[in-house]
């Protein structure tokens, strides 16, 4: 009798046969299989220690002499504090700004753009025009011996690594090379490079802004000077040396509207660069430039015949007319002076702030210990390698000696290799 028949059945016990778990001698029936097997692959391997030990050897001698021969890298890390922004100021100058502020908001990052402050002054780090320049000072092209500009700049790039993404804000520049001094040198040279780029950037752009309005300043103020000196001239030939308070206060209303006027028609133009006629805010900047002109017009003058302006003909003499109208001229270009000179010194704050030098925090020095390679994880990684492998072909020659044993096999085994060879 059997052991099956010596258990009871699962309908006698009231359930299914999967409700209990077997034990007792049946579990151990069950189990000898798999002890089996495990104690057939340990005596196997057991019996090819010395081809599993040997292949591990040769692994791990491999991979010593690789270690050896491979060229030692040293890595430099220079960390820098990019620019903060002044949000104050940024918005002071913003509100300055009028129909602008929206593209100056833009500008300051308030519409979430970028993903973090850090983005735009890591791509400049890794623009073409800082690598370019890396490669020229450092002698690159020689040093990795490369024909080409755009070969020695990807090589550099592979070599370098500049990481913004930290939680402590910082930007990290990484480089790998040889020779530990120049990777410390390549490392800060970065640093250099960018700030020449800076200063580039801030020519280009609010320089050349601050250039433009003092060029204008440079006019206005002889266009003054001129003015001031035909109003000389003409008190000496009239003798009028001044009008009634009536007169000249309509006098610097209507240089006061005829210079407003004027800076509007600039920020229009500057409007009609970007925006459309449709734009609500250009719609609105036309709308103020109308409604200055019209009170120009009420003074009885207009901006294509400014010698209207001010007081009726019959009401003063000749003298008075060309003494009102050298005044008017003067407190035009005194009104143009003034803001003109405001428009440049925000000109110069901008270049300034934007020409904000970033600051390093820890300076590449030459490291002291190499990088790569990894002597003895190269080493541990080959010997577990090599022991794997060892095992696998231990294991796979068992099981073709246990299969030449069994007739059937063998005969499956002969045929498989008549089959694949290409002669028969």
């Amino acid at each position: 009798m059997t052991i099956e028949t010596q258990l009871p059945k699962s309908s006698e016990l009231g359930g299914s046969a999967g409700d209990e778990p077997i034990d007792g001698p049946a579990a151990e029936e069950a189990n000898e299989p798999l002890l089996y097997d495990v104690l057939n692959v340990l005596i196997d391997l057991a019996e090819r220690k010395k081809l599993i030990f040997g292949i591990t050897a040769v692994f791990v001698v491999l991979a010593i002499v690789i270690a050896l021969l491979l060229p030692s890298r040293y890595t430099a890390t220079v960390t820098v504090l990019p620019p903060q922004q002044n949000s104050s100021l940024s918005a002071e100058l913003a509100s300055q700004l009028g129909p602008l502020s929206g593209v100056a908001a833009l500008a300051t990052g308030g519409s979430g753009l970028l993903k973090s402050p850090n983005d735009m002054v890591v791509a400049m780090f890794r623009s073409r025009t800082v690598e370019d320049a890396m490669v020229a000072h450092f002698g690159l092209m020689q040093e990795y011996h490369e024909r080409y500009l755009s070969d020695a700049r990807k090589k550099l790039e592979d070599n370098a690594n500049v990481n913004g993404s930290g939680k402590d804000g910082l930007i990290h520049i990484s480089v790998e090379d040889r020779d530990p001094q120049r990777a410390a040198d390549l490392a800060n040279g970065y640093v250099d490079e960018f700030r020449d780029l800076s200063q580039h950037l801030a020519i280009t752009e609010a320089g050349q802004r601050r250039m433009f309005f003092e060029q204008q300043l440079k006019q206005a103020n002889q266009n003054l000077g001129d003015a001031e000196e035909a109003l000389k001239v003409t008190e000496q030939k009239t003798g009028l040396i001044q009008l009634d308070s009536q007169a000249r206060a309509l006098i610097e209303s209507a240089a006061a509207l005829r210079a407003q006027i004027t800076a509007k028609e600039v920020q229009i133009q500057g409007m009609q660069t970007y925006a459309t006629g449709e734009n609500a805010q250009l719609v609105e900047a036309q709308q103020e430039l109308d409604g200055l002109r019209a009170q120009l017009a009420k003074l009885g003058g207009n901006g294509d015949n400014p010698e209207g302006i001010i007081v009726p003909k019959g009401q003063m003499t000749e003298a008075g007319m060309e003494y009102a109208s050298r005044l008017r001229d003067v407190k035009y270009y005194e009104t143009i002076f003034d803001i003109l000179a405001r428009q440049f010194e925000l000109a110069k704050l901008d270049e300034a702030k934007e020409g904000a030098l970033i600051q390093v925090v820890d300076p590449a020095v030459r490291p002291d210990k190499r990088s790569f390679p990894k002597r003895t994880l190269i080493v541990i990684v080959a010997c577990a390698g090599g022991l794997f492998i060892g095992i696998l072909v231990a294991e796979l020659q068992a099981i073709l000696m246990r299969m030449k044993t069994d007739p059937e096999m063998s005969s499956r085994l002969i045929f498989l290799e008549n089959a694949l060879r290409f002669r028969r």
